[in-house]
């Protein structure tokens, strides 16, 4: 958990300081892309567009009597409203006094202006000034270039403009009483239908301290991969356009050619072919479309939640990817299923996108893969140091498969980095050497640590093939266990660990006749062993601190196995290995083994009498 908050709030921080702001307006301009296209190009719109041929035929800028002329013949064909997107603040004759009559005459008409920063502004024609009939054709760009957000207003402190697309959706809107008003519970919101449209925050979205001056909205360019019906200037001043094809619709006249630069970068414009840019007057009517479908149609624009869902949505994301790798510890199922959070993350918000609200993306899909990788780290981490401490208390005494059955099992075995107690039933044998003292005195020291080495290596390889645990030696004793470390759960495993312990002793004392043939070659002492075995339940867990760390076993089992070892030393002495076992140990053995009793014996240490036997061999069969 630690790690998916500090995943969380990292990105958190990432995004508050803007570095993920570019790759989130990308992911939005996809979201638009993918969206579902609508069925045609809006009706209710018409461009009339000034082309390179129009300007080759009649110059620029286009003068006066032309701009009369058009506007003259585009009334006659009774459109709704009539836009121009052509700056005309200075008299271009011939024809000004015509164009300023025009004007005068025709109340559905809105010219833009440029409201601009102080001096950048450019004013309406003189005739409309100071008149509801203008509009302004500022436009917002994102860093990169790309349009996504639309003005309504703006204002100086002093005066307040309509965009240029509103005032002209507001004039086809009129005649259906359709009206600009302010929202009922929040009177600063604007209203335009049933509609409240939310001015854009500088935050919102994945927009990070953007400049929110004016009244701002996010575009949806749902016509985009359509083009709006257009006719060149040159088809509308030969009198050849047809009498219905202007009729109550909103006409926007604008400049199209390439050599006036108003073009612009739109989310679309990767798939607009070789030119991705769109005319100034395509995108006004972008604009006054979608003013068109929020008052008619109920279409709401685009919205995001507010910054603190946001951020609960992002921290989310990385909790569940740090529960994901809690849960999922293969590395190719965790890769699968980090992989079908990202999909399932884009389908959430390219579903919420559809239904207007912009979820963030990128910092949830960073947080997702970030706390995924964090926390599979952390626990490969964890498990590099558990199998380090696992095998330094094993993998020197067990066999590798064993060692691998361990950490295989380790769940169960380890907590806190270190083998957790448990009751256990097992079986316990130990062994000595007879004599040993003797053998030491006649051996100079290195020849002695060579001499019980060779023994040591032989009656270890006998032990970790029948599946035993040395669990220690001391000096030239041998404790090991069979059950142990992990717990058997049926009396089967038991029997069997019981019989491994007995086939084991009989390796040993095998072995130890090998040896004694070897040590006789070379002319060295030979020497007798004896082993005492017991079954029962015991405590195993480990001892010791962080620096030294011993895995072992206690309780009256492993007591008993030693008081057996150490029992009557000198009864079968003569022998080369005494084999001791406790009635426990016999009951599990069935008839497998050649036992004789010894008799009842009080073990030192123990008040209880033991019924002690002695192992002879394996049954004949």
């Amino acid at each position: 958990m630690l790690i998916a908050l500090a995943v969380g709030f990292g990105t958190l921080a990432l995004r508050a300081f803007g570095a993920l702001e570019s790759l989130e307006l990308s992911a939005y301009d996809w979201f638009v892309r993918l969206r579902p296209a609508t069925g045609a190009a809006d009706g209710r719109i018409a461009l009339i567009t000034v082309t390179e041929d129009d300007l080759r035929a009649r110059g620029w800028p286009l003068s006066d009597d032309v701009l009369a002329d058009v506007l003259e013949r585009v009334a006659r064909l009774r459109p709704r409203a009539v836009g121009v997107d052509i700056y005309r603040d200075q008299p271009v004759p011939p024809g000004s006094e015509r164009l300023a009559a025009t004007l005068a005459r025709y109340e559905r008409l809105v010219w833009v202006m440029k409201f601009g920063d102080g001096a950048s502004g450019v004013p309406p024609p003189p005739a409309l000034r100071n008149t509801e009939a203008v509009g302004f054709n500022d436009i917002l760009v994102d860093p990169g270039g790309v349009v996504r957000r639309g003005l309504l207003f703006l204002d100086d402190g002093v005066r307040v403009v309509s965009a240029f697309g509103l005032r002209l959706a507001l004039l086809y809107l009129e005649p259906a009483g359709v009206t600009a008003e302010a929202d009922p519970r929040d009177p600063r919101l604007f209203r335009l239908g049933r509609v409240t449209i939310r001015p854009l925050e500088p935050n919102d979205g994945g927009y990070v301290g953007a400049d929110a001056r004016g009244y701002q909205f996010l575009l949806d360019f749902r016509g985009a991969r359509h083009s709006f019906p257009s006719f060149d200037l040159g088809t509308v001043l030969s009198g050849k356009l047809a009498g219905d094809a202007l009729r109550d619709k909103i006409v926007v006249l604008g400049v199209t050619a390439e050599s006036v630069k108003d073009h612009f970068y739109i989310p679309h414009s990767r798939t607009l072919g070789d030119n991705q840019q769109i005319p100034g007057v395509v995108l006004h009517a972008h604009i006054a479309s979608q003013l068109l479908s929020i008052g008619m149609d109920g279409v709401r624009p685009m919205a995001s939640p507010p910054e603190w869902q946001e951020a609960v949505w992002i921290v989310l994301w990385s909790t569940l990817a740090a529960l994901l790798a809690l849960g999922v510890r293969s590395p190719w199922r965790l890769g699968s299923a980090a992989l079908g959070g990202l999909v399932a993350l884009t389908l959430v918000d390219g579903i919420a996108f559809a239904y207007g609200w912009w979820l963030p993306l990128v910092p949830a899909a960073i947080g997702w893969v970030s706390a995924a990788g964090g926390a599979t780290s952390y626990f490969a981490y964890r498990e590099t140091m558990e199998r380090a401490a696992l095998m330094q208390l094993f993998s020197r005494h067990v066999s590798k498969e064993v060692a691998e059955t361990l950490w295989r099992h380790r769940e169960q075995f380890v907590k806190g980095g270190r083998p957790h107690s448990q009751r256990l039933v097992a079986t316990v044998l130990f062994s000595d050497l007879m004599g040993f003292t003797s053998v030491s005195e006649k051996l100079a020291p290195e020849a002695l640590m060579e001499w019980l080495n060779e023994y040591m290596e032989a009656m270890t390889v006998e032990i970790s093939r029948h599946g035993g645990v040395i669990n220690k030696y001391i000096g030239d004793s041998i404790m090991a266990m069979f059950g142990a470390p992990l717990a058997r759960t049926t009396d089967a495993e038991i029997r069997a660990d019981a019989v491994n312990a007995v086939e084991c002793a009989l390796a040993l004392e095998a072995a130890l006749e090998r040896l004694h043939r070897e040590w006789r070659a070379r002319g060295l002492a030979t020497i007798g062993m004896r082993i005492g075995i017991f079954t029962g339940p015991m405590v195993a867990g480990s001892l010791g601190g962080p620096e030294r760390l011993e895995y072992t076993v206690v309780g009256d089992t492993v007591n008993t196995a030693s008081r057996l070892e150490s029992f009557d030393k000198e009864l079968f002495a003569h022998t080369t290995c005494r084999i001791l076992i406790g009635e426990a140990t016999l009951r599990y053995l069935g008839d497998q083994f050649v036992a004789e009793r010894v008799g009842d014996a009080t073990l030192k240490g123990k008040e209880e009498k033991v019924a002690v036997y002695r192992i002879i061999g394996r049954t004949p069969r």
